[in-house]
């Protein structure tokens, strides 16, 4: 019985995990439209970092003031992106596009619109 409840926690964590704190004017990518619009990209943050999504699944994190991270990117349902990091840490974010723009939402609740 304490198999059950311990699972049935752990999945409603996971699934509090998954709010994303979205705005009015928030447009999500369908998946196979967010994979199309990020491969090959970079995303030039204002803060000087760079997101660079390579066609062949690679990818790149590039901080504003030096330092990179490496990684494989790969696209769920519900328009978020997935990097699996060299160091065997994963960071999902979520991609929407508001008035025009790309905005990275953060699990965490940040925004981080891409410069045009």
């Amino acid at each position: 019985m304490w198999k059950w409840i311990l699972a049935a926690i752990l999945v409603a964590g996971a699934a509090q995990a998954q709010e994303w704190k979205t705005r009015d004017g928030d447009i999500l990518f369908a998946q196979a439209d967010l994979q199309a619009r990020l491969s090959g990209e970079e995303l030039v943050f204002y803060d000087g970092g760079q997101s660079v999504y390579l066609a062949d699944g690679f990818y790149t994190y590039t901080y504003g003031g030096g330092g990179t991270w490496h990684g494989k990117w790969r696209v769920r349902e519900g328009s978020v992106v997935c990097v699996d990091y060299v160091t065997e840490v994963t960071r999902c974010d979520m991609i929407v596009e508001n008035a025009g723009r790309l905005v990275v939402l953060t699990e965490d609740g940040q925004r981080f619109p891409v410069r045009p």
